[in-house]
């Protein structure tokens, strides 16, 4: 029997971020322990939107598109390290700030909007560009006399009844997925396995894109009936399956299998490696800084940081408040907060922005920060938590959904929405180092990283039993 792997959401990914998400990063890790357990029963496969079918990929290629997205090097610096001379956007915004509200205020949504727009046709520009090269090569592939399919197998060519195909990933950019899934199943005689990360887009859409929204009701309402046993990220994510399920009366082939997620990358013992030389954005840092890693969108809360440094900076000298850095790419539905920072010079610099990081960055981040902060709204899992403690650090994190099944006893909590209860325990840390080295002790102790082993033999042990 072989396990078929759809990873057509990588490459899709690859084209518009510079960076992968913690979905990319958990996936990855699965493709490459299963392969290394399973070795002559692990494939992979793309997309063929021209036949609608899969057609197989070989796993260098899978592997040197990952390795591209995690290693790529970025020479921006950290922001904002302190006040910077006005150039010309900061005379056009002073000059500005000038008009009347009923004046100003549209002007400057109509110039957010318009670079929101800008952005998003340099991706859409960027698909474009590689949707066509991927449909040059497969009309020449297909032309006569032309020599063999480069693009590799139809998957129904050297698939066999009882192979399962194992969607590890987030091919819910395709509305029609299900459509490709039902043709495939039929074709190929295959069982389907999916793994769910969580169910934001219905739980909780106030945090989502409208289109994702609705392009993930579309992708998931269609997929479920046909998939054979689905696994989750955690308990939390499989009690929103389950209740989702019951809600819209649909039945679930078999119970929801939580797995074990695994710590670290790249097979390091639950750890990123620590670069031989601290990288240059890093060691640019102020020293004694407490970490945030995540994408900055509305979900994550990157606002209760704010409102919770801002607040601590009222309360404390400026020399006994460590700088907060952001680790992570802008993400949507945050323009208010990120005209916040600027407004407020990023808190006097005590709050900076460090994007896109390479591992070689995070690495050095986490090995260097005094403890994580973690406040997100809604998680199917928390990746950065479990990172954090792997280095032996702290976190002070959010108490809802998945987030505390990250991070066990070994992190301090508080209500997402609850800016006091928050400052209360990070001016707590920041004033008792003694307590976080306590609570490293602990962690250094107590705490064990789960091995992606783990992961992949809970996954294989469910389909097999």
């Amino acid at each position: 029997m072989t396990y078929w792997i759809d990873v057509e959401d990588l490459f899709e990914y690859a084209l518009i971020s510079r960076r992968p998400s913690g979905i990319q990063r958990l996936s990855f890790e699965l493709y490459r322990v299963l392969l290394e357990q399973r070795p002559g029963e692990i494939g992979f496969c793309r997309h063929d939107r021209l036949r609608n079918t899969l057609r197989t990929v070989p796993w260098a290629e899978v592997e040197a598109v990952f390795v591209a997205l995690s290693g790529r090097q970025d020479p921006a610096p950290a922001r904002h390290e302190g006040p910077r001379p006005v150039g010309q956007a900061g005379q056009v915004r002073r000059l500005a700030s000038r008009l009347p509200a009923d004046i100003r205020v549209p002007l400057g949504e109509a110039a957010r909007s318009q670079g929101a727009a800008l952005r998003a046709g340099l991706r859409a520009g960027r698909g474009m560009l590689a949707g066509a090269t991927r449909l040059l090569r497969a009309r020449k592939a297909a032309a006569p006399g032309e020599g063999a399919d480069t693009t590799g197998q139809d998957l129904a060519d050297v698939a066999r009844p009882g192979d399962t195909l194992l969607i590890l990933g987030s091919p819910w950019f395709r509305t029609d997925y299900a459509e490709l899934l039902k043709q495939v199943r039929e074709r190929c005689q295959l069982r389907v396995a999916m793994l769910v990360y969580d169910l934001i887009p219905f739980a909780r859409p106030e945090y989502c894109d409208p289109g994702l929204v609705r392009t993930f009701q579309a992708w998931f309402t269609g997929t479920i009936p046909l998939v054979d046993r689905f696994f989750a990220i955690s308990r939390a994510s499989a009690r929103d399956l389950e209740r989702y399920a019951r809600n819209t009366r649909l039945t679930l082939a078999a119970p929801v299998a939580v797995l074990p997620i695994g710590t670290g990358f790249g097979g390091n013992g639950g750890r990123l490696p620590l670069p031989a030389v601290t990288p240059p954005r890093v060691a640019a840092l102020p020293p004694g800084f407490v970490l945030l890693v995540s994408t900055i969108e509305a979900r994550k809360n990157h606002l209760l940081a704010f409102r919770a440094w801002r607040r601590l900076a009222e309360m404390l000298p400026a020399e006994q408040l460590p700088t907060l850095v952001f680790a992570g790419r802008v993400g949507w539905m945050v323009a208010d907060l990120m005209q916040q920072l600027e407004n407020c010079g990023w808190l006097g610099g005590k709050i900076q922005l460090l994007e896109d990081p390479s591992d070689e960055e995070l690495a050095a981040l986490y090995a260097g920060c005094r403890f994580t902060l973690f406040p997100s709204h809604y998680e199917g899992w928390g990746l950065p938590v479990t990172e954090g403690l792997a280095f032996g650090k702290t976190c002070v994190a959010s108490s809802a959904t998945s987030v505390p099944e990250a991070g066990g006893s070994f992190c301090l909590y508080h209500d997402p929405e609850n800016v006091l209860e928050a400052v209360a325990i990070l001016r707590r840390l920041i004033a008792h180092p003694a307590e976080v080295a306590d609570i490293e002790a602990r962690i250094r102790r107590d705490f064990h990283p789960t091995p992606w082993s783990a992961t992949a033999k809970a996954l294989l042990t469910a389909l097999e039993g």
